[in-house]
């Protein structure tokens, strides 16, 4: 157990010499503690509150964690020749030591239940609360920048046929048309009647004249 937590410290130290001097520009580097927690006589249980103090003032915090803590405290202009105070789950540690700039130090911490008088300054943090409601919805934003063109749409369905329109005038007469061709000829007519009424036409006129030659001879 020793050899782990000389390695946990060890392993922050080197942490710590890693990170380039300019973080460090305006704060003070870490006094870094490690160790084991007890609680009335027992290892505390992992979740167990570990919190540093100062002055009365809380200026770090963890939680046990196999039955060991790890803390860093720190701030912007460090804590020179302060003392550090510890408590465990509220209670107060009997061990305190001086803070030190860029210091690393194994401090096993053992606490006792009802001696949170004397460390100074409020208890630990308690558990955090239940969730609160959700609040009223915010204002809704602005409108966003119009989006593309959607594609074209189909083409609609024919539409019905409309009414029909009043009649036109007459128009003016065209030029005659070019002549028929002849029609076929017609039947004979009179029969053998006919021919009779010839040949007496004939004779009738045949007589009168023959009627004419004599008389003028006469």
């Amino acid at each position: 157990m020793t050899k782990t937590r000389f390695l946990a410290l060890v392993t922050a130290l080197a942490l710590l010499l890693a990170i380039p001097t300019a973080v460090f520009a305006q704060n003070a580097r870490p006094h870094v503690f490690v160790g084991t927690v007890t609680l009335d006589g027992a290892t505390a249980v992992d979740g167990a509150a570990v919190t540093a103090w100062i002055d009365g003032e809380q200026v770090a915090a963890t939680n046990v964690d196999g039955g060991e803590y790890s803390l860093l405290v720190v701030s912007n202009a460090g804590f020179p020749g302060k003392t550090v105070a510890f408590k465990v789950s509220g209670a107060n540690a009997s061990q305190t030591i001086l803070w030190e700039e860029g210091g690393g130090d194994i401090v096993n911490l053992t606490a006792t239940s009802g001696s949170s008088g004397g460390g100074g300054g409020p208890g630990s943090t308690g558990a955090v609360g239940p969730r609160g409601t959700t609040g009223a919805a915010g204002a809704a934003g602005s409108a966003g920048p119009p989006g593309p063109a959607g594609p074209a749409g189909s083409d609609g369905s024919t539409g019905s046929a409309g009414s029909s329109g009043s009649t036109g005038s007459a128009g003016a007469a065209g030029s005659a048309g070019p002549a028929g061709p002849a029609g076929a000829e017609g039947d004979d007519g009179g029969g053998a009647l006919g021919l009779i009424a010839l040949i007496v036409a004939i004779v009738a006129l045949l007589a009168a004249g023959g009627s004419y030659m004599m008389g003028r001879r006469a």
